[in-house]
């Protein structure tokens, strides 16, 4: 049961659109560099790398109990232009000016291309990232156990709503601009995951099933992309929504940019969306699979989103769910089958996509249940629904409660 279990994830790339060579777990890196926006790379493994400058910063940092203190001086730290806010430590202020701009070789054409395409799909976006991605994470192990066992784990509404601002950033009409917030939220968020990779270590019951020295390595980041970005355009192209070479393009330099931002090195970041569809074909859908940290941060998430004053009903929010990955994943995170919701799903958010991109002049009876679900769930992670645009990011000090 276990090997056909295996075998129908190392499909799981064709059934999503994703082409490459498969990949197994427990296989050398074998992903060439040449693939790279470096165009070369030195063979290492990503799961191998880390991020020693940011990692060094959080480590200082957190021994000397400057934490709370920094969360507050750059709580109103938001916008690309803004100067680093007054209180921060001087080795934090010299890191910031060493990594808080985008790089040389960034495009400003293609990132201005970015904010106009995602401003068209922001609503595809909300429900792949959200529903697709979100959920996927939890049948990501190493992502599933780093996330439970982190400060984070404990209030995964607070911490989903963190995950929704970097991407309501990136997929925003001004992220790029100076009044934009992207490359401050990236920093941010760069520096969060420097302080897990110090804090989970210390961990006995993260260490006690971890198969890596510490946690979010380049590798690891990649994989998330892959869960979101990578994903994300093969739903887009499943749906039918025209891109052009043009757009795809620059969707992908976007993320080459927060990549870039995030602390992974150019010789693991794809170079084309061919190149990130044979990457993740290695490193992503060969390793998904069940947790007990997993599954029950999928019920936590899913039971956020069951809200009864949206109209979203278990049997709905499950059945996109099983809809947007497969019925395997639904099956290993013990979702109910409700057959009734599955055939609206199925044939009315394809005609839903069709209505919104004028595919169709005929509107489907369900469109204002998808439309209540693409703003409540925006809303619903934006600042735990109090802000229309932020989720302050903050450093975690500790792990989570008896960790």
């Amino acid at each position: 049961m276990e090997n056909l279990s295996r075998r129908k994830v190392l499909t799981l790339g064709a059934a999503l659109g994703i082409a490459g060579m498969a990949g197994t777990t427990g296989t050398a890196w074998a992903w060439s560099g040449k693939g790279s926006i470096a165009g070369s790379g030195t063979g290492a493994d990503p799961f191998q790398v880390w991020d020693d400058t940011a990692d060094a910063v959080a480590k200082a940092l957190l021994a000397e109990g400057k934490v709370a203190a920094v969360n507050t001086a750059w709580e109103s730290w938001i916008d690309n232009n803004a100067p680093l806010p007054a209180g921060l430590p001087d080795y934090l202020v010299a890191y910031l000016q060493q990594v808080n701009k985008l790089p040389s070789w960034a495009d400003p054409a293609k990132l201005a291309a970015s904010e106009k395409l995602y401003t068209r799909l922001s609503s595809y976006l909300f429900v792949s990232e959200t529903l697709g991605s979100g959920i996927m994470s939890t049948v990501i192990p190493r992502e599933a156990r780093a996330v439970y066992w982190s400060a984070g784990g404990a209030d995964m509404k607070q911490r989903a709503a963190k995950t929704f601002t970097f991407g309501y950033d990136l997929h925003n009409s001004k992220a790029w601009a100076p009044d934009g917030h992207f490359v401050v939220t990236a920093n941010k968020t760069r520096l969060v995951h420097a302080a897990v990779r110090n804090l989970l270590p210390t961990s006995a019951k993260y260490q006690s099933g971890a198969d890596q020295p510490k946690p979010i390595s380049n590798g690891d980041i990649l994989r998330t992309f892959h869960s979101v970005a990578t994903f994300a355009r093969s739903n887009m192209l499943k749906w039918n929504i025209a891109l052009s070479s043009a757009e795809q393009e620059a969707d992908l330099h976007a993320w080459q940019v927060a990549l870039h931002l995030l602390g992974v090195q150019e010789q693991f970041i794809p170079q084309t969306w061919a190149d990130a569809e044979a990457q993740a074909q290695q490193m992503l859908w060969p390793v998904l699979g069940p947790t007990e940290e997993g599954v029950s941060l999928a019920k936590t998430l899913l039971g956020y989103i069951e809200n009864p004053t949206l109209g979203l009903d278990s049997g709905f929010v499950n059945e996109l769910v099983r809809y947007l990955l497969n019925d395997q994943m639904g099956d290993w995170l013990g979702l109910p089958r409700d057959y009734a919701q599955a055939a609206l799903v199925r044939l009315e958010w394809p005609a839903y996509v069709a209505f919104r991109e004028g595919a169709t002049k005929i509107m489907p009876g369900s469109f204002y249940l998808f439309d209540q679900f693409v703003r409540g769930i925006s809303m619903l992670y934006l600042n735990n629904g109090t802000s229309p645009t932020q989720t302050p990011i903050t450093l975690p000090a500790a792990n989570r409660p008896g960790a």
